[in-house]
């Protein structure tokens, strides 16, 4: 399993943390933000793949802002799967 936090940009949120199983999104959690939101798009989410994610949530904006915290997940996810994949070429070459 791979951890990931994610800084976020533009929202109430701060962090955006997330374990992978490849591209399997599991546990994760958000630091600030709208608390009752904020704990439901985990629980709805969980074993989703990235890309399924990063389908649902991209473009999803709050109030004026030009993202949320869906948007931010949607980004942090992707941003996870290709940081575990260099983790995995990294770790493939050690050998």
């Amino acid at each position: 399993m791979f951890h990931y936090d994610y800084k976020t940009e533009n929202t109430c949120s701060q962090i955006i943390s997330m374990d992978l199983d490849g591209d399997v999104v599991h546990n994760v959690s958000f630091v600030g933000g709208c608390n009752g939101n904020l704990k439901a798009i985990p629980l709805l989410i969980d074993g989703w793949t990235v890309e399924q994610i990063a389908e649902k949530l991209s473009g999803v904006t709050c109030g004026r802002r030009p993202t949320s915290c869906a948007d931010q997940l949607a980004r942090a996810v992707r941003e996870a799967y290709k940081a575990e994949q260099q983790e995995s070429i990294h770790q493939e070459e050690e050998k």
